[in-house]
């Protein structure tokens, strides 16, 4: 019973916690950055313009493929045959969230 208080604010912290997160991001930033960085391998918008056969997967599919975290847990670390983009946790929240309205 003593527990139940401490747990409730420690959650509510973690909750407020992941939604201060959620509304920093700029999607619309995130959009001019998938342009800019991304868009030369990636179909980067809804919609692609042509049939992609191979390559990266498009942004679509991994808004379908990959939850926020994962992203920028992604995102943070260099990767494969991906360039070291370094960027910083605000462009990485807003990427994040420009692919999340993908969905």
């Amino acid at each position: 019973m003593p527990y139940r208080l401490p747990v409730a604010v420690l959650l509510s912290l973690v909750l407020a916690a992941a939604t201060a997160r959620a509304t920093r991001a700029d999607a619309t930033r995130g959009s001019q950055l998938a342009r800019q960085w991304c868009a030369s391998c990636h179909v980067t918008s809804g919609n692609p313009t042509g049939n992609v056969q191979q390559g990266p997967p498009s942004f679509h599919a991994i808004a379908d493929a990959r939850t926020a975290d994962q992203l920028r847990a992604f995102l943070s670390h260099p990767h494969g045959a991906m360039p070291d983009l370094s960027l910083t946790r605000q462009e990485i929240d807003d990427l994040v969230g420009y692919i999340e309205t993908l969905r």
